[in-house]
């Protein structure tokens, strides 16, 4: 990389902003989601300087950014940066930052901060952001001298990528960004000094890998239960060739989706809250539960001490923290996911394979019996209809999938099955509303030729719509399906179902509409609040809007095939509920199918 002045001639020496950038680009970064400010100008100075190495997108709000960086992170094998100014900036960052840290997104966040002379002084545009961030962060700098620059970087990026992979930030005073030293003292690769981390990981004891092996040939109705961590570990070919010598059907969680194929005979989906009742039916039965890469979250879980308490649990994690946090492991083996497979895959013998044929019977029966199922509507369009549409239609060409939050992630969690890891972009942990846009806007940078399609409720839609803007002036081609009930689709379902049907604040119309108290016929009117076909045309995108079903897959095709960003917005009911449905704190003996 060439260290010189935009008019070419050589420099002799470099600020602090330039080596962060030049370090950025030494460590990978192809791009980074930057909003400026007074406190970040000499980096983005630098941003500009580096401009053919590194590409610079401007968001229209820095959480979009961060979701966009996210987005780069959940589908490559790069991290994410996104930077913003002092005080305002940086705190919008912390949403999408706690949201990394929760489903573990490798992600830089760069941080302006005022000048360290007046830090403390409520200075304008101060924020304490490492004491803001220190609990939502796997670690966290604030660079008080320019020779540690490049080695804050160098450890940011390999603390946010190895072990449990997650979110580092890096908050850099004015005064250090245009402070200099000499270019020949420039070192870009410096030693890193992280004494108490260590993340290496033993190959795990081959008496571990006997144990399992042992558990499983004693078993009669083992269950993979899979999540996060394979696909983090990059271990989806090793666990579908396991799944298939074994024959043990796969659960996978909400973040486990790719994991294994959607569409495989061994799959048995979702699990959890909103999973499908066989899935759940299946681990309530086991007698071997394989938790691989899991964290035995309460939405999969429900009540804890009734979670598959009639078998042995194997729990493989990196992280030993997950080891016996929520479920106690009969089999804890801490070590990486991908290696416990090969390990497995090269010791497993045709002796060691259970009989599991009644086992499939009965998993099979309850499939018939628990189909996941929803209303046929004669004209108007479900969203689960809508989405199952969406799949079939682009099945073929394999896209990248983000998600808001809200009804539709459930369906789409249910209804689109992904057969490959790293497809499928959902907040997960902390379920962001506005997550789902800017997450494909990073997807589609880092992606240029793929498809990527945000599946969107008007809800979570309208919590990032700025960035519109971005997909207009950075020619990111994003296709987005906006699924308008007009509701909080999700709390309407929880008012429904545990609350006697009373609104309180969900329908997204004028306070004075029937709707807003529960009333209505469970279609929006001809009156369509917010006009989102307004809204796409002054951003300058194209879009449309159809509510009978008979027009659907014609709009899509239109949506999917056209050259740049496209809104289709779907007009649905709002009475639909996501179902399968296990209360919060039931077990799946509670479950509500109907």
């Amino acid at each position: 990389m060439a260290i010189a002045e935009d008019t070419g001639t050589r420099q002799s020496t470099i600020n602090g902003a330039e080596i962060m950038i030049s370090a950025l680009i030494h460590h990978q970064a192809k791009y980074v989601f930057a909003y400026p400010g007074g406190a970040s100008m000499p980096l983005h100075q630098a941003l500009r300087k580096y401009r053919d190495e590194i590409r610079t997108i401007l968001p229209r709000h820095e959480q979009g950014g961060a979701f966009a960086a996210q987005g780069v992170s959940r589908t490559t094998d790069s991290v994410g940066v996104c930077m913003a100014t002092s005080g305002p900036g940086a705190t919008n960052l912390v949403t999408s930052i706690a949201d990394a840290k929760l489903d573990s997104v490798p992600l830089i966040a760069i941080t302006g901060q005022v000048p360290q002379a007046v830090i403390g002084s409520d200075a304008f545009q101060e924020t304490p952001m490492v004491e803001v961030c220190r609990a939502i962060t796997k670690h966290h700098y604030m660079i008080t001298d320019i020779r540690d620059v490049a080695r804050v970087v160098k450890e940011a990026f390999y603390v946010a990528t190895t072990g449990r992979p997650g979110p580092v930030l890096i908050d850099f005073p004015k005064d250090v960004q245009l402070d200099s030293i000499p270019v020949e003292e420039l070192d870009l690769d410096p030693p890193m000094y992280l004494p108490g981390y260590h993340p290496e990981l033993q190959d795990a004891a081959p008496e571990q890998v006997r144990q399992i092996i042992a558990a499983i040939r004693r078993s009669k109705k083992p269950v993979l239960y899979v999540g996060g961590g394979c696909i983090l570990s990059g271990a989806a070919e090793e666990l579908k060739k396991f799944a298939e010598k074994t024959q043990i059907p796969v659960a996978m969680t909400v973040m486990g989706l790719g994991a294994f194929p959607g569409t495989h005979d061994l799959s048995l989906h979702m699990l959890g809250m909103h999973g499908t009742a066989y899935a759940n039916m299946a681990v309530d039965e086991s007698d071997l539960l394989l938790a691989f890469g899991v964290r035995f979250d309460d939405r999969v879980t429900g009540k804890l001490e009734e979670f598959a308490k009639h078998g042995k649990i194997v729990h493989v994690d990196v992280d030993p923290s997950e080891i016996h946090k929520n479920k106690e492991a009969h089999i804890p083996v801490v070590a990486d996911v991908k290696h416990i497979l090969e390990e497995l895959n090269k010791a497993l013998t045709d002796e060691d394979v259970p009989d599991t044929k009644e086992w499939h019977t009965l998993i099979n029966g309850w499939k018939e019996k628990f189909p996941l199922k929803y209303a046929d509507y004669s004209t108007e369009i479900p969203q689960q209809h809508a989405i199952q549409t969406l799949w079939k239609l682009t099945q073929e060409k394999n896209p990248y999938i983000a998600v808001g939050v809200g009804q539709h992630q459930m369906w789409t969690a249910q209804y689109f099955k992904f057969d490959k890891p790293r497809h499928w972009l959902s907040s997960s942990g902390l379920g962001t509303m506005g997550f789902g846009l800017p997450a494909a806007m990073g997807v589609q940078t880092a992606h240029p030729n793929e498809l990527v399609i945000d599946i969107d409720g008007d809800g979570s839609f309208q919590m990032n719509v700025q960035e519109l803007a971005t997909l207009v002036c950075e020619k990111l081609p994003v296709k987005i399906l906006l699924l308008n009930n007009q509701h909080l689709g999700m709390v309407v379902q929880w008012e429904d179902r545990f609350m006697e049907g009373r609104r309180a604040h969900t329908y997204l119309g004028p306070v004075d509409h029937p709707e807003a108290l529960g009333g209505g016929s469970g279609m929006p009117g001809e009156a369509i609040y917010p006009d989102f076909q307004t809204i796409a045309k002054g951003y300058g995108i194209a879009s449309q809007r159809v509510r009978e079903k008979d027009k659907l897959e014609d709009a899509m095709r239109e949506m999917i095939e056209h050259d740049g960003p496209y809104l289709l917005e779907v007009i649905c009911p709002y009475q639909e509920h996501v179902l399968p449905m296990i209360p919060s704190g039931k077990t799946v003996r509670e479950i509500i199918t109907e």
